[in-house]
C-alpha cells in the first residue's frame, strides 16, 4: 500500500490528488516554484517541497529536483496528474530508478504510445482503424509533399512525437505545403525536441470521442464508456461530456472494444485515455483511432460523475499492485455530466491572462463539482496552463446537466483577472450544444458569434474611464509590503461620477 503520495504538479490537479488521498489515509507532499509559495495546493497538502523558480524548466518539469523533494519528504510514490512531466518516459524511469512508484503507466509503454506514428502502427495491427495517413522514412521537404499527394487533399501534417495541436498544419492545395512543413517542422523541435512529422487525411466535420480506460499489472483491463470532446479550440478541449450526444449503442460497443483493443496491444497499466475521430452519424458512422493519452485526463470528473467511481483512487490502487477491484459488468453509467474549463484568458484573442484575483465565488447546487486551485488573493501568473477551475454538472438528463451548467457559469463569480465565463455562457446557449451536434471546429468557424465585440456604449463608458483616470491627480499606489501606503486604484474608481 502506497503511504506518501508526492504530488508533480500544481493548481486544481494537485488539489484533487490530495482529495482522494486524504479521503484514503494517504499523506501528501505537495511541490511549489517560488511564484507558487501561497498558492492552495501547497497549503492543502500535509507537507511541502520548494523545487526551483517560476520557470517550468527549472522547477516542475526538472526531474532531478522533484525526485530530489521525493526523497527528502519520505514519499515512496509520485503522481504526476497531468502535462508537465506526466507523459515523460525519462521521469518514470528516473521514479523507479529512486525506488518510487510511479503512478501512471511503464516508461515502455509511454513511450510506445508517444510517438503518433508508433502508436498508430501498434494499434493499426490490433485490428484498430487509424485515419489514412503516410509516415515518410525520408523526412525531407520533397518526401513530405509526396506524402500529402499520396494521402489526397485536404490533409494535416502532423508532429510525429507530441500532440495538443502543436506541430500541426492544415493544408489545402498543394501550393501550401512547403510552408506547412516548415512551420510545422519548428514548432515541433520546440515543443518536443523532435521535428519528425507525418502525413493525415483532414476529416472536415469530425466528432473528438475517447474512451476512459485502466488496466491493471495481471492484464485486467476495463472501460468507463465514452466522452464527447468535441467543443475545442486550438486543438484544446472547452468543454466535455458524458455520455457522448447521439452515439449509437452499436458504435458504442465498437468504440469501446477497440479501446480495450488498443490497451491490450501495448500490455497497458493504469488509467489511459484512447481517442478517436468520429465521423458520419447513426450505426453507420466511422470512427480513426487518434492518440492514446498515457496518463489522467483533464475531464475524467464527467466519467466519475456518471459512473460514481473515483478514478485516481483507482490509479492510487493499481500502482500499489492490487488488482482492480472491479470488472467490466460492475461499470455501469446513469445520467449525463457536462465539464466546463474555466481559463484566465481573453477569449476574443485566445491569449492567456495572469494577475491577482481579488474576488472569488464558486457556484454550488444539488450535482455541482468544482474542481479549482485558486481562490481569492491567488496570483494567477503567466509561467503555467491558465486553467483555473473545472465546473462539472451531472443530472439525470442531458437538458438537465445543461440548464445546471448554464445557471452555475452564470453564478460563478471571478474578479481581477479577465476569464471565458462569458465566452461559456454564450457557448452553453447555442442551438448547436442544446441539440448535442457539435464538431471539433465549430468554435473556431463561429468564435465572433461567441465573443461579440463590446457594444458602443460600452465602448464610450470605457473610454470615459480612462480620460477620467488619465486626468486625476496621480497619486502612489501602496505595495506588499507598505500596508497604509498610498491609494488603492480600486479605491479611486469609487469617485467618479458614474
Amino acid at each position: 500500500m502506497i503511504r506518501r503520495v508526492l504530488i508533480a504538479n500544481r493548481g486544481e490537479i494537485a488539489c484533487r490528488v490530495i482529495r482522494t488521498c486524504r479521503r484514503m489515509g494517504i499523506g501528501t507532499v505537495a511541490v511549489y516554484s517560488d511564484v507558487d509559495a501561497g498558492a492552495p495546493h501547497v497549503a492543502m497538502a500535509d507537507t511541502a517541497a520548494p523545487i526551483g523558480p517560476a520557470p517550468a524548466l527549472e522547477s516542475y518539469l526538472n526531474i532531478k529536483r522533484v525526485i530530489e523533494a521525493a526523497r527528502k519528504s519520505g514519499a515512496d510514490a509520485i503522481h504526476p496528474g497531468y502535462g508537465f512531466l506526466s507523459e515523460n518516459p525519462d521521469f518514470a524511469e528516473a521514479c523507479a530508478a529512486a525506488g518510487l512508484t510511479f503512478v501512471g503507466p511503464p516508461s515502455g509503454v509511454m513511450r510506445r504510445m508517444g510517438s503518433k506514428t508508433g502508436a498508430r502502427a501498434v494499434v493499426a495491427k490490433a485490428g484498430v482503424p487509424v485515419v489514412p495517413g503516410s509516415t515518410p522514412r525520408a523526412q525531407t521537404d520533397e518526401a513530405l509533399a509526396a506524402a500529402v499527394r499520396d494521402v489526397g487533399l485536404p490533409a494535416l501534417i502532423k508532429a510525429a512525437a507530441g500532440g495538443g495541436g502543436k506541430g500541426m498544419r492544415t493544408v489545402r492545395t498543394q501550393a501550401e505545403v512547403p510552408e506547412a512543413v516548415a512551420a510545422a517542422r519548428r514548432e515541433a523541435e520546440r515543443a518536443f525536441a523532435n521535428g519528425a512529422l507525418y502525413v493525415e487525411r483532414l476529416i472536415e466535420r469530425p466528432r473528438h470521442i475517447e474512451v476512459q480506460i485502466l488496466a491493471d499489472a495481471d492484464g485486467h483491463v476495463v472501460h468507463f464508456f465514452e466522452r464527447d470532446c468535441s467543443l475545442q479550440r486550438r486543438h484544446q478541449k472547452v468543454v466535455e461530456e458524458s455520455p457522448a450526444p447521439h452515439l449509437t449503442p452499436a458504435v458504442r460497443e465498437r468504440l469501446t472494444a477497440a479501446a480495450l483493443a488498443a490497451a491490450r496491444a501495448v500490455r497497458y497499466v493504469n488509467a489511459g485515455t484512447v481517442e478517436f475521430l468520429l465521423e458520419g452519424e447513426g450505426d453507420t458512422a466511422t470512427f480513426y483511432f487518434l492518440e492514446m493519452n498515457t496518463r489522467l485526463q483533464v475531464e475524467h470528473p464527467v466519467t466519475e460523475a456518471v459512473t460514481g467511481l473515483d478514478l485516481v483512487e483507482l490509479q492510487l490502487r493499481v500502482a500499489g499492485r492490487e488488482p482492480l477491484p472491479i470488472a467490466q459488468p460492475d461499470v455501469t453509467s446513469t445520467g449525463h455530466a457536462i465539464e466546463c474549463r474555466v481559463y484566465a484568458e481573453d477569449s476574443r484573442r485566445l491569449l492567456p491572462q495572469a494577475g491577482r484575483i481579488l474576488h472569488y465565488r464558486e457556484p454550488a447546487g444539488d450535482g455541482i463539482r468544482v474542481d479549482a486551485g485558486v481562490r481569492a488573493g491567488t496570483e494567477v501568473p503567466v509561467h503555467y496552463d491558465p486553467l483555473l477551475a473545472k465546473v462539472i454538472a451531472h443530472a439525470p438528463a442531458r437538458s438537465d446537466a445543461l440548464a445546471s451548467m448554464r445557471r452555475a457559469i452564470a453564478e460563478y463569480e471571478i474578479l481581477g483577472v479577465r476569464h471565458n465565463l462569458a465566452f461559456l455562457r454564450a457557448l452553453l446557449n447555442t442551438s448547436d450544444v442544446s441539440d448535442g451536434r457539435t464538431f471539433t471546429r465549430l468554435i473556431e468557424d463561429r468564435l465572433a458569434t461567441f465573443t461579440p465585440a463590446p457594444g458602443e456604449r460600452a465602448t464610450r463608458a470605457a473610454v470615459a474611464v480612462a480620460a477620467w483616470l488619465a486626468a486625476a491627480e496621480p497619486a502612489p499606489i501602496a505595495g506588499p509590503d507598505q500596508a497604509g501606503a498610498g491609494v488603492d486604484p480600486w479605491d479611486r474608481l469609487g469617485s467618479i461620477a458614474w
